[in-house]
This record gives C-alpha cells, structure tokens and sequence, in this order.
C-alpha cells in the first residue's frame, strides 16, 4: 500500500501565532547582533569562541523559524461576531 504525502505540506497557524513567531525571531536576531558587537570587547579567546557559538546558535535558530513560516499559512482570523 502506497501513501501519497508529501513532508513540505505546510502548516495553519493562527494570527496571534504568527506574530509571535515574528517577534521572537527579531529578538534573536537583535540578540545575535548585539552579542557579536560585544566581541570586540573580550580578551580571553576561550569567552571570545563561546560568544560566537551564541551568536551562531541565535541565528541559526530565528533561521529555523524563518524557514516555518515560509511553510506556514496564517488562518483567517475568526469573525468577532457570529454569523
């Protein structure tokens, strides 16, 4: 038995959700900047390759949500009074 499915189906997210999800994906990306420019104040090489692995991980990971919500749908939002 074959089953037709395929894995880039997306997803249906609501408003709210996708707001969310933006707002955390600028804060990683605003975190990532600010702790790369605080690079150029450490010393010890050690602290100094332990900030860019942050900075590294910061940004792969508003990457990864960059990446869900070009996969995602945003659901119209639910009318305020029944019909």
């Amino acid at each position: 038995m074959k089953i037709n499915c395929t894995v880039d189906e997306g997803y249906e997210i609501s408003p709210r959700f996708r707001q969310t999800v933006e707002e955390r994906i600028a804060r990683l990306e605003q975190d990532a900047a600010s702790d790369e420019a605080m690079v150029a104040q450490l010393e010890d090489p050690d602290h100094i390759r332990r900030q860019m692995r942050l900075v590294v991980a910061q940004r792969a990971e508003a990457l990864r949500l960059h990446i869900f919500l070009d996969r995602a749908r945003t659901r119209p939002p639910r009318p305020l009074i029944a019909l």
